[in-house]
């Protein structure tokens, strides 16, 4: 190809985006406005936006739930290390209050809604909300709360959607109020509890550092059931949830090794290096599965 020609290509090519602009522009300006197909689309158009937004609104909900409900459980694990735990805990029912205050603006965004378009856009918070949750309830209670216990504390009082009034018609003094329930589906209930397990597995390091030596058999113990529980679902349940169960087994297995050195090597070690001999530990099994 020689200069010339070389250099005519790119005008050429500039030349065609006009042409193809000019040509938008003219169908454009054929388009008839009263056309009942433009408007069938406009109307399309306006209830995708009203999607679409609605979608980010729960996003930015759920970001924030999330958040909150990670502080909750940062302040959970100190109730290994300070003397009065019912304090911790009821700092705790405050703070989760505040979270389910977060739960009733997704419940008002839901309203009149199909919960499974946006169950994408919340169910990370949800998630962190259950774990948090599950947390707090097995601290004060050693057991695992049930879903129904969780969705119980999420009903909300809000106002009454009312239409606008003519000025014929009494508006009344104040709007109904109507009551409006969030139901956590059982998967985020799941993944929830399955997250859980890896805070006990932090719990359980850290009560041996402290020379708490009967929490970490405890939570062996809840751990297997846990586990005996997903094992029992399987591939049976969603996906997401099989994902979870590996991760379930390497806080078991964490666990599980700890309380077999406290039983057999206990005695050998100082209380004040229990804690770094277990980290240790934990990172090495850490590395051989990541081997294997």
């Amino acid at each position: 190809m020689s200069k010339r020609e070389g250099e005519g290509c790119p005008r050429k090519k500039k030349t065609d985006g006009a042409q193809m602009q000019r040509n938008d522009q003219r169908d454009a300006s054929n388009i008839n406005p009263s056309s009942a197909v433009i408007a069938s689309f406009r109307v399309f158009q306006q209830e995708l936006d009203t999607k679409h937004d609605k979608y980010e609104r729960l996003v930015k909900i759920s970001r924030d739930v999330t958040i909150e409900s990670k502080r909750t459980i940062f302040l959970l694990h100190r109730v290994t290390t300070v003397p009065n735990v019912n304090e911790v805990l009821e700092e705790a029912d405050v703070k989760l209050d505040g979270v389910r205050q977060k739960i009733g603006q997704i419940a008002e965004e839901l309203r009149g809604e199909d919960l499974y378009q946006f169950h994408r856009a919340f169910t990370p918070g949800i998630q962190e909300y259950v774990e948090a949750v599950s947390f707090q309830h097995f601290i004060r209670h050693r057991t695992l709360i049930s879903l129904e216990k969780i969705n119980a504390r999420l009903v909300f009082m809000r106002p009454e959607k009312t239409e606008a009034k003519t000025d014929e018609e009494v508006a009344p003094s104040r709007p109904e109020p109507a009551i409006l329930t969030f139901q956590v589906t059982p998967t985020d209930y799941l993944l929830g509890v399955a997250d859980l397990t890896g805070e006990l597995m932090r719990m359980c390091i850290s009560s041996v550092g402290n020379g708490d030596m009967d929490t970490p058999f405890q939570l062996g113990g809840f751990l297997r059931e846990v586990h005996d529980g997903f094992s029992y679902i399987g591939n049976t349940g969603p996906y997401e949830v099989s994902k979870k169960l590996h991760t379930l087994r390497q806080s078991l297995a964490k666990v599980e090794d700890a309380c077999y050195t406290l039983r057999v090597r206990g005695s050998e070690i100082p209380k004040h290096m229990l804690a770094d001999v277990f980290s240790s530990r934990a990172l090495m099994l850490d590395t051989e599965e990541g081997m294997a």
